[in-house]
């Protein structure tokens, strides 16, 4: 994207969410169901190795990695339309739980 002048801008977003796996078995098949999806850009062998570690993932980390996408996490931007996603690397790994300076943060006056 650029503006009138040519000049690119970036803009690097850092965001931690930290989520209780409330059904370990109901997110795994979902993510199962990305994997075989005939839209998921894996040959044979990388579906049946993508499954695999999801299956035997008890975290449920690797299992949520493949159903975040970038475009949603943009989403979140409210009210901006020139914006367009480049580059995303998600992370999951699991949590002790949430920190307690969480409570401390006032999620910038959104009820989200």
């Amino acid at each position: 994207m650029s503006d009138e002048s040519g000049t690119e801008r970036y803009l690097r977003l850092t965001i931690e969410l930290t989520v209780e796996v409330q059904d370990l078995a109901g997110l795994q098949d979902a993510a199962l169901k990305e994997i075989n999806h005939p839209d998921a850009d894996l040959d044979d062998d990388e579906r049946r190795e993508q499954a695999e570690m999801v299956s035997a993932d008890e975290t449920g980390a690797t299992a949520l990695q493949w159903l975040i996408e970038p475009d949603h996490v943009l989403g979140l931007i409210e009210h901006v339309e020139q914006v367009e996603p480049r580059e995303a690397v998600l992370g999951v790994e699991p949590s002790d739980g949430p920190s307690d300076e969480e409570d401390d943060h006032d999620h910038h006056g959104h009820d989200h």
